[in-house]
């Protein structure tokens, strides 16, 4: 058995892991193409079926309404059938619903599709981070789990160009059927995907986890040396809902994950994902130049994915998330400003389009994928699945109230009222983050549990003060 890398220095490991990790990520792909081709659709399956602006807001909300019942779903499916295969269900699960709402014959038809397809999203988006969190080691994890959320951005930039593109024959239909073709290939892709190694020593089965471990590291005493980790964690079983019960510190790393994936949702992306095209007619673009706007946003929420990835185990996630909030709170405040402006001139148009493109920018570097990162690092191995099931959950749950609540603020509010209620959430959320979000970088899973037990501040359950010496 080989120990070491080759002697070429080509680390074959490394690049094994990226590819499994590419392959996981695609559930990102999936929840990208779900997210993105409603903006696009909703236009025109309003005319077909003359919904009206609530109906509208459900035909949105249904595929969160979904996610956070499947978010459940993946966490008692991912603990009890193994992560691989919770995300084999979610795939074929996608496909159904992706059919569904492209053979669509009436709205109540086409929420029942949009809430199947939320059912897949949200088992994937519970299961993939995860996933990933178990395969990657403690440097890379970071990266590794931003690569999920980069494969969001890009189903979202996909899905808006194929708007785009059906958006000359107003063909909606082919806009839902064409998002299948991706959860057939990502259904196949998972097929080849090693089990967690994580998961295999729940089940008891280490001579697998070693060898998926060996695998992976290229290195025999690392591979080694985590099995002993792990199976240190194990010695005590998942025991979620006792532990919720009985441990303040349990409770207070469900916390952090509920407020960051609240804080993710109330930073507002998904107004704009949702409702791009509906954003661009307040500023004035009419008919394809909308879509072309909105294929814009996607194009620099993808690109910009990649400086998270680039920064994340470098830079740190606090100082990421400070430099995320305070563009995304600019490029908010600017936006309303603008748009609280009657009959805007071109100059005003393309300064609008600016400042939609630096908000984006600052979420797809910041909250998109270091949210998911966080929430996947703080949660103690007993109550791991039903940690991350939570916050998972809630960031549906958020994610639902703000698309079925957008359409109706603009009508209460007013156009640049509701864009600084935005501008204002993302400010607050500069001090949240000072206040309790902790810097996991270079962190390991076990020392972050440790302090998390310990009961040190939730901010120094990463980096921080020692603990105190115990006896």
């Amino acid at each position: 058995m080989e120990n070491q890398p080759a002697a070429t220095g080509f680390d074959t490991a490394r690049l094994r892991t990226l590819i499994i990790g590419c392959l996981a990520a695609l559930a990102g792909l999936m929840a990208g193409l779900d997210i993105g081709v409603i903006s696009g659709a909703l236009d025109l399956v309003a005319r077909t079926f003359h919904a009206s602006t609530l109906q509208q807001e459900w035909i949105v909300s249904a595929m969160m309404g979904g996610a956070a019942i499947g978010s459940l779903c993946g966490g008692w499916m991912s603990h009890q059938i193994g992560r691989k295969h919770a995300l084999l269900v979610g795939a074929a699960v996608f496909v159904a619903g992706s059919l569904a709402c492209a053979l669509a014959w009436s709205i109540p038809s086409m929420i029942a599709g949009r809430l199947i397809m939320g059912l897949a999203i949200g088992v994937a988006a519970f299961t993939a981070p995860l996933y990933l969190s178990e395969i990657a080691s403690e440097q890379a994890r970071g990266a590794m789990i931003s690569t999920y959320q980069l494969m969001i951005t890009a189903g979202i930039f996909i899905a808006f160009l194929s708007n785009t593109m059906f958006s000359y024959s107003g063909n909606w239909r082919g806009m839902f059927a064409i998002a299948a073709v991706p959860g057939v290939l990502f259904l196949i892709g998972v097929l080849f995907l090693p089990y967690s190694p994580r998961w295999l020593m729940m089940r008891g089965r280490r001579k697998e986890a070693l060898e998926v471990l060996v695998d992976l590291r290229d290195d025999h005493s690392a591979a080694m040396q985590e099995i002993q980790n792990i199976s240190r964690q194990l010695q005590q079983k998942q025991r979620g809902w006792s532990l919720l019960r009985n441990n303040r510190n349990f409770r207070r790393s469900i916390f952090l994950g509920m407020a960051l994936q609240v804080m993710q949702q109330l930073a507002g992306v998904n107004v704009v994902m949702y409702y791009a095209p509906k954003i661009f007619a307040l500023a004035g673009y009419v008919g394809p130049a909308q879509l072309w706007c909105t294929a814009m946003v996607g194009l620099v929420n993808m690109l910009a994915t990649f400086i998270a990835i680039g920064l994340v185990d470098r830079w740190g996630r606090k100082p990421i998330l400070y430099t995320g909030f305070i563009i995304m709170a600019v490029g908010m405040g600017c936006l309303g400003f603008m748009l609280n402006r009657p009959n805007l001139g071109q100059t005003e148009q393309i300064i609008s389009v600016f400042m939609l493109l630096i908000y984006i920018s600052g979420f797809a570097m910041s909250a998109g994928p270091l949210i998911w990162v966080l929430c996947s690092e703080v949660q103690p191995l007993q109550g791991r699945d039903l940690g991350i099931s939570i916050s998972t959950l809630t960031n549906w749950i958020a994610n639902m109230i703000v698309g079925a609540s957008f359409l109706s603020l603009l009508q209460w509010m007013g156009n640049g009222p509701t864009f600084w209620l935005f501008a204002g959430f993302n400010l607050f959320f500069v001090l949240v983050t000072w206040r309790f979000v902790p810097e996991t970088r270079d962190m390991s899973l076990e020392k972050i549990e440790q302090r998390l037990m310990a009961g040190l501040p939730l901010r120094e359950i990463g980096q921080g003060r020692p603990l105190p010496d115990s006896k």
